[in-house]
């Protein structure tokens, strides 16, 4: 069953290598660390989340809104597959019905905070920043071409962005939905600029990311998406 239909578009993606051990307390049971070329990955992602839908039905005032997480990438053996997926440490929305619905049917950890954004296109760049505000303003802005190209096999673009399921963690409780998309187009990244404090957003465990340069940045054009009605696993 279909639990939300909308479009993630646009999406910023910085990329951090990140002490494995860090992630150990944050893992939904049952599941382990992915790894893409030994390296540990930890994602700050920004997106717009556009003509939502819960159950079939668009909520008034709720259809176009920005979404900022910073997640990090699992992998959970069932028979001999194995499922790929994300843990998110936060997720802030705008709106405080969005927080309270994720919270309250996904136990996702999603906060509320005034959010902005822009995105410009010229010619042949691309202008895309998020915004979020605690007590000061936090920001993700990247400059990229404006020329979609197609996800290359077995890179690191395909590792960030194909991984399907949610899992989330609540007391010693495993949840787990799937979120169904197709392949992303990618866009050639020219700058960023990153205004945040990891360890006020996100927590002491990530101060480490305050004085780390990114391993990568990404901006993917994003498409529809589907994620399902989630299940419990233990």
């Amino acid at each position: 069953m279909n639990f939300l239909k909308a479009e993630w578009r646009k999406l910023a993606i910085i990329n951090y290598e990140i002490n494995p051990e860090i992630l150990e307390k944050y893992l939904p049971k049952g599941t382990e660390l992915d790894f893409y070329q030994d390296k540990c990955y930890v994602s700050l992602v920004g997106f717009m989340f556009l003509n939502t839908k819960l159950l079939g039905l668009p909520i008034p005032f709720h259809r176009n809104f920005e979404e900022v997480n910073l997640r990090f990438y699992v992998k959970k053996k069932e028979g001999n597959e194995w499922k790929r997926g994300v843990v998110f440490i936060k997720e802030i929305v705008p709106k405080p019905a969005l927080s309270f619905v994720a919270n309250s049917v996904y136990k996702e950890n999603y906060k509320t905070m005034p959010m902005k954004n822009i995105i410009h296109q010229k010619d042949k760049e691309l202008l895309i920043k998020y915004s979020w505000k605690d007590k000061t303003w936090h920001s993700i802005e990247i400059k990229a071409e404006n020329e979609p190209l197609k996800m290359e096999t077995n890179s690191e673009f395909e590792f960030i962005t194909e991984h399907y399921y949610g899992f989330t963690k609540k007391e010693n409780k495993t949840s787990e939905y799937e979120v169904c998309h197709p392949k992303w187009d990618y866009y050639f990244v020219k700058t960023h600029q990153l205004e945040i404090d990891f360890q006020k957003v996100y927590g002491n465990d990530f101060e480490c990311l305050n004085h780390q340069k990114p391993i990568s940045v990404m901006l993917a054009e994003g498409s529809e998406i589907e994620v399902k009605t989630k299940k419990y696993l233990i």
